[in-house]
């Protein structure tokens, strides 16, 4: 694949706008984990306190999920994406304001995080629903490619800068950052006219749509068996290496800046499979996808084996490429293969069915190391991973998805 024709999507208008309020809402939503955790830890120094905060955010985000994807297919996406960033940016500054004045307590953060969950739960549909309308089929790929590229680039960027900013001005300033990109997002969406969905005499009700979804997924065999495998697969990371991860890094000879440097690994390994799939077009984009997947076990395994930072390293490098690998896939399924006045239905069922059990993986492995060992336990979850990633090939109908 040439240059121009990997940056190709980037001549259609539309799809132009979407990128860079993609890019401009990235810059905010990256630093915005570090300035959150600081800001709750500067008002309660509690890690129960901040846990309470991310629960907050977390559960209504699952919970609207499935509305969120027939309010995007009933009212129009980019509508939504627009509506959806006002109301973060609103939230946020409100926070903001509140840390600035020195009025913030607990509960702000608390209700505020349940909004921004809301509006993510609306939003998150849209967003993955609404690059097919953008760009001609044949560049899918390429757009794609080029909105994770940006993401895994600000992922590398983004936390440093927001740590600068809590430490020279506090995390006040840097949550009005966030603010800030969010409303300038939504401004950047202004330009974009998408048609009218098509309607047929009576507008079926909410109910109905979600059943249709429903109905949908049951019956596309590769969507729900690579959904169900995620269901385990995202416990298994959100127990090991968010929960476990840290506290073993803390333990051993890999500490704060080691676990840093492992996190960077991974973000870099993103980037660069990101540059290599602007040249190579995928075929089978799930056979692909969960063959990447699997090696996002082995940092998992490399932990549970030999936990040193430059072994660990290697594995989140490999971990990076092989994640963004499965995110291109797919994203190129989906977006190919479900008709497009279903997709943010089908994105939402996927999204929940693949969100739903990561509160179980972050409470059970914590006791899980406490009675057989934190290297065990990371071990076999690593072991897990990789046999849940590859039984998925097992099926014919992900082992054989061709791009349409």
């Amino acid at each position: 694949m040439t240059r121009a024709a990997a940056l190709a999507p980037l001549r259609e208008p539309r799809f132009r706008w979407y990128f860079l309020s993609r890019l401009v809402n990235l810059a905010g939503t990256t630093m915005a984990p570090v300035a959150l955790a600081f800001a709750v830890l500067e008002v309660d120094d509690s890690a129960g306190s901040l846990g309470l905060v991310l629960a907050a955010h977390s559960i209504p985000q699952v919970v609207f999920l499935l509305f969120g994807g027939v309010v995007a297919d009933r009212l129009g996406r980019t509508l939504v994406i627009q509506v959806s960033n006002v109301g973060a940016a609103v939230s946020q500054a409100l926070l903001a304001t509140l840390l600035l004045t020195g009025h913030a307590e607990l509960w702000h953060f608390v209700a505020l995080s349940a909004v921004n969950g809301t509006l993510s739960a609306m939003s998150m549909p849209a967003m993955a629903g609404i690059v097919p309308a953008l760009v001609p089929r044949e560049q899918l790929q390429q757009a794609n490619v080029l909105i994770s590229m940006s993401r895994s680039a600000l992922a590398i960027l983004g936390p440093s800068v927001s740590a600068a900013l809590v430490v020279t001005v506090g995390p006040g300033w840097a949550l009005a950052v966030d603010a800030a990109t969010w409303l300038a997002a939504a401004m950047l969406l202004a330009p974009i006219r998408l048609p009218a969905r098509a309607r047929t005499g009576t507008d079926p009700s909410l109910l109905r749509e979600l059943v249709e979804g429903w109905q949908f997924f049951r019956r596309t065999t590769w969507l729900w068996v690579v959904v169900l495998a995620f269901g385990v697969l995202n416990a298994i990371h959100a127990g090991g290496l968010d929960t476990l991860g840290p506290v073993l890094a803390k333990d051993t000879d890999i500490g704060a800046h080691g676990w840093g440097l492992i996190m960077s690994a991974q973000a870099v390994g993103l980037f660069l499979m990101t540059l290599l799939l602007l040249r190579i077009p995928l075929r089978r984009p799930l056979f692909s996808g969960m063959l990447g997947v699997a090696f996002f076990g082995l940092p998992l395994v490399v932990m549970g084996l030999h936990p040193q930072t430059a072994w660990v390293m290697a594995a989140a490098f490999v971990a990076g490429m092989g994640i963004e690998l499965f995110g291109l896939g797919w994203n190129l399924a989906m977006q190919e293969h479900v008709p497009d006045e279903m997709l943010s239905r089908a994105y939402s069922y996927d999204m929940l069915g693949s969100f739903v059990a990561i509160p179980v993986g972050q409470l059970a492995f914590g006791p899980l190391a406490a009675a057989f060992g934190i290297r065990d336990v990371l071990l076999a979850g690593g072991l897990v991973y990789l046999a849940v990633a590859l039984l998925t090939l097992t099926s014919r109908s992900v082992r054989e998805l061709r791009r349409a």
